[in-house]
């Protein structure tokens, strides 16, 4: 028992890590248009953005009890014992942490949520075998929402957008204003921060009361989070958004320099409302995918638009790959563990932590770049090809031609008033009209003929 007590309270330091990598990792996924826009400013985002995280974090625990009590059968749990599945709990956030790490590294479109649920199943899946996963719930809230949500948000995205830009009306003169959006931007990116909180930080409360339920420490008739854990998830992802968020905050202008104000208040607002009524029926989204996806459909619905399919694809394949790679380290930490008993329980924590200290210092060394720290947000950015000049409305082509009407008729006044005035000032000199002349040239020729 007292390794099992001692093993929990690895899990729950090595939980409470992720929850600080998910913060890092996803600031981006509430900050990137308004920073880019010119709604907020860096250090004011990433302050703001730590703060309704924490908020979040205490308004909801559906997602969490789904982490609990859904994925993991509870009776896999109860025979196999807490000696043998809570090293499986602990190889899969080490799975989790790995992946979310390389990742944010190198810049490649990645979920932490679903780097989570990889570990999880990849390390239960070696211990204890399918029968120790809900395929079911795995399904319906995990898979199906991944996809499903990113789509969803997007098509709001797009007509909202097309709302946006149909019923204002541009009084600044700029080609593409509206800038009065931007203040609206403000509460929009505040709301997707506090979803945000809602959702990713309840996952890593539902590891934790796995782990206090595998042991006995928490009843399994619920699965509600304690008190302490919602503090400690809530003020580690807050501290994770603040600190970390920087690495990304600094790359973000690149990405996401074609997002214009009304652009970017519809794509928060199509990412608050999918993931704020996602987290109230405990479905496990990704925030990175929905966040990424409403970039897409609000560029979509810009005028002239096209989607670079290549970028887009290569984003979907990376967002494919996070759970099925983070399972495969989960399952990688699961063998040792079951090979050696608590020395790969050890020796999973000696790998993790090496891993962990030399991708750290590894990021330290590099400068900030595309290669190495690219926003998933702003990289979906790129998938749109926007127009530098988009192409006018039919409402402007009526309005040019009504335009060009207008100045044809103008043009016809003035030269019948020219002639008219001609031939006034030719009539006080004594020149004869046309008529009279034609008569005295006819006079004149027959005249001659005689």
């Amino acid at each position: 028992m007292e390794t099992a007590a001692l093993i929990v309270v690895l899990v729950i330091a090595l939980a409470l890590f992720f929850d600080f990598t998910n913060g890092f990792h996803d600031t981006a996924n509430a900050m990137a248009t308004p920073i880019a826009t010119g709604a907020l400013k860096p250090k004011t985002a990433v302050l703001l953005a730590a703060v309704l995280n924490l908020v979040g974090a205490f308004l909801s625990t559906e997602v969490a009890k789904t982490v609990s009590g859904g994925i993991v059968r509870e009776d896999a749990i109860r025979e196999m014992g807490a000696e043998v599945f809570l090293p499986l709990i602990f190889a899969g956030l080490i799975g989790a942490i790995t992946w979310n790490m390389l990742t944010w590294l190198l810049g490649l479109p990645s979920s932490s949520s679903h780097a989570l649920f990889g570990g999880l199943i990849g390390a239960t899946l070696v211990g204890v075998g399918f029968t120790g996963i809900d395929f079911g719930i795995v399904l319906s809230k995990i898979i199906l929402p991944a996809l499903i949500a990113p789509l969803t948000a997007g098509l709001i995205a797009f007509i909202a957008t097309k709302i946006a830009y149909s019923i204002t009306r541009r009084y600044d003169g700029k080609p593409d204003g509206r800038d009065g959006f931007r203040w609206g931007q403000i509460f929009t990116s505040s709301l997707v921060a506090l979803a945000h909180g809602t959702n990713d930080a309840q996952k890593t409360m539902g590891i934790i009361t796995l782990a206090l339920i595998t042991i006995g420490w928490q009843s399994d008739a619920h699965h509600e989070p304690e008190f302490w854990v919602i503090v400690a998830c809530a003020f580690t992802i807050a501290l994770g958004t603040y600190l970390g968020g920087w690495r990304i905050i600094r790359t973000l202008g690149r990405g996401l320099t074609d997002v214009k104000p009304a652009q970017g208040f519809a794509a928060e607002s199509s990412t608050a409302a999918t993931i704020l009524a996602s987290s109230a029926l405990g479905f496990a989204l990704s925030t990175t995918q929905v966040a990424s996806g409403s970039v897409i459909g609000s560029g979509l619905g810009r005028r002239g638009s096209t989607v670079r399919w290549r970028t887009a694809g290569r984003i979907g394949i990376g967002w494919l790959l996070t759970l099925p790679a983070a399972g495969a380290v989960g399952g990688l930490a699961a063998l040792l563990v079951q090979w050696l008993g608590n020395w790969g329980v050890a020796i999973d924590a000696v790998l993790a932590v090496t891993i962990i200290i030399s991708l750290f210092l590894r990021s330290r060394r590099n400068a900030v770049t595309h290669a190495n720290a690219m926003s998933d947000v702003a990289e979906s950015g790129l998938a749109v090809d926007l127009p530098d000049a988009p192409p006018p409305t039919r409402r402007q082509l009526r309005l040019a031609l009504a335009k060009a009407e207008a100045k044809a008729r103008a043009q016809a006044r003035e030269q019948a008033k020219s002639a008219a005035k001609k031939a006034k000032v030719a009539a006080k000199a004594g020149t004869p009209s046309t008529a009279r002349q034609d008569d005295a040239d006819a006079a004149g020729r027959n005249e001659e003929s005689k």
